[in-house]
């Protein structure tokens, strides 16, 4: 790891693999420190090295997004170390399919804690520490769920509106401290989790639905989020920008 002391810092929640690893890549290569938190540390750890193995300036730590002293155990760390915390992408989350009438309560509450609980406690403390800098970016990792229903998702997609909601929360509070905040509502991804919860249907249902044809890539979420994260986004705030091959887009795709 280099010195951090020239550079924002940058938290990414979820980093240990897919989607937050592929942002932390793009952070640490645009200068940023980056830590990684997720609730594998043995995860992060292993991201974080390979990127400091090329050069790159990073540190992993784990973090459970579902937990309220985790999170702030972490960002006391944070400020403790680096002073400062520039940059907060909330991008862990879980997702589980299941019918409506049978979606069991536990997982409900628990996917609703991580994704928008968590999220929102990020928030709360990457602000703070933003507020004394007059400088910050926030990006929230929602989903095409969040904007279009999808069978099956009851709490996952329930719990990425109430992200998107959030976010424009934040962003109306937070302007006047010179800190944004943005959502990324990515489509279909290639990613451990995508493998694991897409069935065979559902991937080729979304092969008719997305006019790309094809599942995207964590890199190019990566680079959506990179963006929103720069000096360059400094006027664009509470908006939610779809990386989907046109998925929200679509309507009727068949041939004439």
């Amino acid at each position: 790891m280099t010195s951090t002391a020239d550079r924002r810092i940058a938290l990414i929640t979820g980093a240990g693999a897919g989607i937050g690893a592929a942002i932390a890549e793009n952070l640490a290569q645009s200068g940023h420190h980056v830590v990684l938190a997720d609730l594998k540390l043995d995860a992060a750890a292993e991201v974080a090295e390979s990127l400091v193995a090329q050069g790159l300036s990073a540190q992993g730590r784990g973090m459970d997004v579902g937990d309220r002293e985790s999170i702030a155990d972490t960002f006391e760390w944070v400020e403790q170390t680096h002073g400062r915390c520039d940059v907060l992408v909330n991008n862990a989350g879980i997702a589980r399919t299941v019918a409506f009438v049978d979606y069991p309560d536990d997982h409900w509450q628990a996917t609703l804690n991580v994704n928008v609980t968590g999220a929102f406690r990020c928030g709360q403390h990457a602000a703070r520490l933003m507020q004394r800098h007059r400088w910050g970016r926030i990006v929230n990792i929602a989903s095409t769920s969040g904007i279009r229903a999808g069978t099956g998702r009851t709490a996952y997609g329930t719990s990425k509106s109430a992200l998107i909601g959030v976010t424009r929360q934040m962003a109306i509070e937070l302007a006047e401290y010179g800190v944004t905040a943005n959502a990324v509502a990515p489509g279909p991804i290639e990613t451990p989790l995508s493998r694991e919860v897409h069935s065979q249907a559902t991937r080729d249902a979304y092969m008719r639905l997305v006019p790309a044809r094809r599942y995207g890539t964590p890199e190019e979420v990566a680079s959506a989020v990179g963006f929103l994260a720069s000096e360059a986004a400094g006027y664009i705030n509470g908006h939610v920008l779809p990386v989907d091959g046109g998925f929200v887009a679509a309507g009727m795709l068949a041939e004439f």
